[in-house]
């Protein structure tokens, strides 16, 4: 009995000797220009403009697919990465371009909604993450199915 208490205090001891993280953190590796005294526009940033970020499809039939794509610039003077884009539903998927967009430059992410198995008003969100700031923006579309 006491070999197995004496076993279980060591054990613990080398539990907490190997779980003492570091409060060293190194700065150089986080960028971000937001503050509380506000945003700095000196810093180097894609910033991602859409046309809109509403698309309404209207009156649609049942077990029709329908897409519309959603023209974006990147007004920063950065270029802008496309990290991932994610549906709110299995029922919507959306295509991207996988490439750096340079400041200026324009792009289309593609939503695509399947109706099947659906009735009445839709409403789907695709929120598109990127190197921009802010790095969430979030695309919607909706649909009434007949």
């Amino acid at each position: 009995m006491r070999t197995r208490r004496i076993m279980v205090c060591l054990f613990m001891g080398l539990v907490l000797v190997g779980c003492k993280q570091s409060t060293s953190i190194d700065t150089s590796i986080i960028h971000n220009p937001n503050s509380a005294s506000g945003y700095d526009q000196s810093e180097k940033m894609p910033v991602i403009s859409f046309d809109k970020e509403l698309h309404d499809f209207g009156r649609i039939d049942a077990d029709e697919n329908i897409a519309y794509s959603f023209k974006f610039t990147n007004t920063g003077n950065a270029d802008l990465v496309i990290s991932q884009c994610d549906a709110t539903c299995s029922c919507t998927v959306s295509e991207y371009p996988h490439e750096r967009i340079a400041p200026g430059q324009s792009g289309y992410i593609t939503v695509s909604f399947n109706s099947s198995g659906k009735r009445g008003q839709q409403y789907q969100e695709v929120t598109v993450i990127t190197n921009a700031q802010p790095s969430r923006t979030t695309l919607k579309i909706r649909a009434i199915v007949n």
